[in-house]
């Protein structure tokens, strides 16, 4: 554990201030010429988060609060809103969240609280979430207005029914061959329907079982590399071409290295 630091967030806004009157480059931003780097610095903090680099995380933290206080000072000079208001937003709609602790109101769930809020629960979603995450948050709030299943066993048979599907329309519009670019016809956006109906499903299954599928669906990829990696490694020892192995002599190398990563 580090030693206590003698720098408050007092400290990190009179610097940003300085910054802005005295750095040529700092001076000339702007909230659009930001909004980048913002998104980078989110980006480069979840890494180090999945990555368990507590000095990483440290380090990306500052550069996140970095944008925060560009920000918020920005604001500040156009006489928008200064800092303190931020902090002041943050407090009351953290107490807001929490009327039991703060108040004496019974505790009701978020989503819930958020729904009487909303005109629809597309209301306030950013426009660039990445899919799966979308998918959940749709979720999230359509379960706020009691729209769900009340346990995991209605999302896992949901699950079946959409695969059932997509191997229905398999069967009229089979996968192209690899190389080969799809038909484009009514059969592929058929297929492509049923598909996106069963990653939905999964997502919603996920959201029930306290799973994020983007968590998941990332932790999965980085398994996917590492082993195949392996098999890579394994491969360029033992004079094996990867691109011309075929599928049963790849399939023994990946159960070899799934072997060893259960032995290691």
């Amino acid at each position: 554990m580090n030693k206590t630091s003698t720098y408050s967030l007092d400290d990190t806004l009179a610097l940003m201030r300085d910054l802005r009157v005295r750095c040529e480059w700092d001076a000339a931003q702007t909230h659009e010429s930001l909004r980048p780097y913002l998104i980078e610095e989110a980006h480069e903090l979840d890494d180090a988060i999945r990555l368990e680099n507590d000095k990483l995380v440290r380090e990306e933290l500052g550069d996140l609060l970095l944008q925060v206080l560009f920000h918020s000072v920005i604001a500040e000079e156009r006489g928008a809103f200064s800092f303190a208001d931020v902090a002041e937003g943050l407090i009351s709609k953290m107490k807001g969240r929490h009327p039991h602790l703060y108040g004496d109101a019974a505790k009701e769930p978020w989503e819930r609280m958020k729904s009487k809020q909303r005109r629809s629960i597309v209301d306030g979603l950013p426009a660039g979430l990445p899919p799966l995450h979308r998918a959940h948050r749709l979720q999230d709030r359509a379960a706020g207005v009691g729209f769900d299943w009340p346990d995991v066993e209605g999302p896992a048979e949901k699950v079946e029914e959409e695969l059932r599907e997509v191997k229905t329309e398999l069967k009229d519009a089979p996968a192209a061959k690899p190389g080969t670019p799809p038909l484009f016809d009514q059969r592929h956006y058929a297929l492509e329907a049923e598909l996106g109906d069963l990653l939905f499903a999964v997502v919603n299954l996920c959201r029930k079982a306290g799973i994020h599928a983007s968590i998941a669906l990332d932790k999965a990829n980085a398994k996917f590399e590492r082993r195949f990696q392996q098999i890579e490694k394994m491969a360029r020892e033992r004079g094996i071409d990867v691109a011309h192995a075929g599928l049963e002599k790849l399939d023994a190398l990946w159960e070899e290295a799934k072997g060893n990563e259960a032995a290691g």
